[in-house]
């Protein structure tokens, strides 16, 4: 461990040379593997970011009990690529030959051996995770409904032509025939139903051209191809309170949740803070209401900046309405965001005192760039060929509180 983690701080000095070398190595070397990654330069660039980020996220969760089942859900998301062990291999050749390139002197056969074995792992956890799946490699699934909130925010409504299954809280990658070769991962914004249709919520990033393609062109009748369903942020009950932190389209796998709750309610009070850049964003605030009105458990908070004030003070307001309430320690919190919110949060609520083993979110490793939907783990393009970001005491009355 003490070997990769110092060779690794040596490759992060150099982490864009280091990046662009392994794809020139991987592609001189295997040709045909292009063909599997975008066409376009921004995406290439986007490419190489969550390479590395994936790099970084592996190195820094090495003795972390959650990478197996986080590699194992890799490899099987990654047969939607039809991944076999020749590629793999062809990886990992790359991989240590853009770590000795990026390292210089600092390479030794120590480090070779270290890294060679690691890789292995990793490559058996994933290749391991795609063998045990009775799954088939993707599914197909019709668009049904697509609803615009504003020009950037959109829910798809999605009838796969298989079962699909999932759990509340997860996510899923999605590729469309718009935009070849290209996939992205968004959350589930609703519990099973017995139609078999889901929900993606999708927040349109600037130059991402999947997001926009999805917002902008998708239409009823489309078929988009979704990868399994994957992540660890599912609802643990136990007998604790819990609090649901969600920002942006990081609502949707807090909604898919607070509806199974709803069918299922739990024996502890839930609090819900929802955050967003301004009341526009809100996308969903009639159904939170109504959720506030008739679950007699549940209680909401809202975050927007004051109007006419920056993003970054919804940031500040959560902190402070974080810090005036209490019995962190005792509660089960999950975290729905971008990557740094998400970040930030976890150090303030741990400064707070809420305990680290029961802050629950879904890992996406921070990119030097921002990502194109600034979602969840990294797909075939992002790590591997890679992949990739409460019951609130109101003296007034059970009305949602606003900051």
């Amino acid at each position: 461990m003490r070997i990769l983690k110092s060779s690794f701080a040596v490759v992060e000095r150099r982490a864009e040379h280091a990046v662009k070398f392994f794809y020139s190595h991987l592609f001189w070397h295997n040709p045909g593997v292009r063909d599997l990654f975008p066409a376009s330069f921004e995406d290439m660039e986007r490419q190489r970011d969550r390479l590395f980020a994936a790099l970084t996220h592996v190195i820094a969760h090495l003795e972390n009990e959650t990478l197996v089942p986080y590699l194992r859900d890799l490899g099987r998301d990654h047969r939607k690529f039809l991944a076999g062990p020749e590629h793999y291999a062809a990886v990992g050749t790359s991989l240590i030959a853009a770590l000795a390139e990026a390292s210089g002197s600092a390479w030794h056969p120590q480090a070779e051996k270290a890294w060679s074995e690691a890789y292995q792992v990793i490559a058996d956890a994933m290749m391991a995770g795609a063998a045990a799946s009775d799954d088939p490699p993707w599914w197909d699934a019709e668009v049904v409904r697509h609803l615009l909130y504003g020009e950037d925010i959109g829910v798809l409504t999605l009838r796969p032509h298989q079962h699909f299954p999932h759990l509340p809280g997860q996510y899923t990658s999605v590729s469309s025939d718009r935009v070849p070769t290209t996939w992205r991962t968004y959350s589930l914004g609703n519990a099973p139903r017995a139609d078999g249709t889901l929900d993606l919520h999708v927040s349109r990033i600037e130059g991402g051209r999947l997001s926009t393609a999805l917002i902008r062109e998708t239409q009823p009748g489309d078929v988009l191809r979704l990868g399994a369903a994957g992540g660890q942020m599912t609802f643990r009950r136990e007998d604790r309170p819990v609090s649901f932190i969600a920002a942006g389209t990081g609502w949707a796998p807090v909604r898919a949740m607070l509806e199974d709750l709803a069918e299922h309610p739990p024996d502890q009070d839930v609090r819900l803070f929802v955050v967003a850049r301004d009341a526009a964003h809100l996308y969903d605030r009639p159904l939170i209401d109504a959720y506030a009105d008739s679950l007699g458990w549940l209680s909401v908070t809202y975050i927007t900046p004051a109007p006419g004030q920056h993003r970054n003070q919804a940031t500040d307001r959560l902190a402070t309405a974080l810090s005036n309430r209490g019995l962190w320690p005792d509660q089960d919190v999950y975290l729905s965001g971008p990557p740094q919110f998400i970040r930030e949060t976890s150090y303030l609520l741990e400064e707070l005192g809420a305990r680290p083993d029961r802050i629950f979110y879904d890992s996406v490793p921070a990119s030097g760039k921002s990502q194109d939907d600034g979602s969840r783990p990294m797909g075939f393009g992002e790590w591997f060929l890679n992949r990739p970001d409460p019951h609130w005491h109101n003296p007034s009355g059970r009305a949602p509180r606003e900051y």
